[in-house]
């Protein structure tokens, strides 16, 4: 059996070797304007790191899963935490660390993404790799709580396998760089489903104005969520049209059981109240896709300032910046139509795969949906 382990650099290099399409790029149209690579990384500072592992096994046991790992300062990250606030839409799921940031109102280190069973293990490895790079703080102790949120890949991963390990949430972070995002069968999103086709991470930004200066939002997400018939497109109900492309015969009854991480980017100066509410209107970017956030489903939220870089200075006075509440709105409007993207991007780069006991999932076919968005008049340049 042959074992393939990939980092965020050799996917991303993949992505752009074999022209793997967006959404925008097979005519979706989308509200708003998208930064220059229309990504997470758009915010300045951000970067992303994978680790990917696909094997096959024994007894028709396979491995689709992986890390992904979003650094909101870069190689700073360590050492310069990031204001941040949360949101919980329905709480099937795992988002550690977030008590701190409620408490606290940072976010102290990386942000990793995993599926549902490993999430001990790229704690532990998040946590090591903050023991490894830096010092202890100030009582003279190395102190972590680290975030790391999950979906669930047990339909085509060995979830109770335990295959991903410490070291390769480490190798997500080590792997993290700016530029263009790899999206689909890529990180933590490697075994995802979402509206009962393969889908995995995503990413959009948008370029606002507010208080009259620029400013970039970007999101990440990881989709592994929804019922096919739910599936919106550009307001187009394209699920019902899409019905004999299930995923498989067996796939139905897990449907709706998935779950959305969506992490928010900006460089806007907000405080952690303000981050809170940004991270809320990430819900609204998911009921446009036609998500319900059913019962089952963890969906998680998590947004990030990399603006007041000195915030968490201690003993100096700090002066800190930030936007009237009235002068929220445009960054409202933003993460809402950039979660949006993010998903119907990680759903247009999914591609089929086969995984553990056979189980297959198929990807969204990019022509029967062109066909459906012109029946609606809403494909791009037609």
């Amino acid at each position: 059996m042959r074992f393939l382990f990939l980092t965020a650099f050799f996917l991303a290099s993949l992505a752009t070797a074999d022209d793997a399409p967006r959404a925008r790029n097979i005519g979706i149209p989308f509200d708003g304007t998208p930064g220059a690579l229309n990504a997470i990384t758009d915010v300045a500072g951000v970067t992303v790191g994978f680790t990917t592992l696909v094997q096959d096994l024994d007894d028709g046991k396979a491995v689709r899963s992986g890390v992904t790992a979003i650094l909101p300062r870069g190689e700073e990250t360590l050492d310069k935490p990031v204001f941040g606030g949360g949101f919980v839409l329905n709480g099937n799921g795992e988002m550690t660390g977030t008590a701190w940031i409620e408490e606290s109102g940072f976010v102290e280190g990386p942000v990793m993404i995993t599926n549902t069973h490993s999430v001990g293990a790229v704690h532990e490895g998040t946590i090591r790799w903050r023991v490894e790079k830096g010092g202890p703080d100030a009582s003279g102790y190395w102190w972590s709580l680290p975030v790391v949120a999950e979906t669930w890949d047990g339909y085509l991963n060995d979830i109770n396998g335990f295959h991903v390990r410490p070291e390769h949430a480490a190798a997500a972070i080590e792997a993290a760089r700016g530029g263009a995002v790899a999206e689909g069968s890529v990180g933590g999103g490697t075994g995802m489903t979402c509206f009962d086709f393969k889908c995995g991470t995503g990413t959009a930004s948008r370029i606002v104005d507010a208080a009259g200066e620029r400013h970039t939002v970007g999101v990440l997400v990881q989709a592994n969520f929804g019922w096919r018939d739910l599936l919106i497109i550009a307001g187009v109900p394209v699920g019902r049209h899409l019905r004999e492309h299930m995923i498989s015969s067996r796939m139905p009854e897990l449907s709706g059981l998935g779950s959305i991480i969506v992490v928010v980017a900006t460089d806007a100066p907000l405080l952690p109240q303000q981050l809170k509410r940004l991270a809320r209107r990430a819900a609204m970017g998911l009921a446009r896709t036609g998500d319900i956030a059913s019962n089952g489903s963890g969906d998680l939220f998590l947004a990030f300032s990399t603006a007041n870089e000195n915030a968490d200075q201690a003993n100096s006075d700090v002066v800190l910046e930030m936007l009237a509440n009235e002068d929220m709105n445009p960054l409202f409007e933003a993460t809402i139509q950039a979660t949006e993207e993010a998903i119907i991007n990680a759903l247009v780069a999914g591609r089929a795969m086969t995984g553990n006991r056979g189980n297959t999932a198929t990807a969204i076919d990019h022509d029967a949906l062109r066909d459906v968005l012109r029946e609606y008049g809403r494909l791009a340049g037609d």
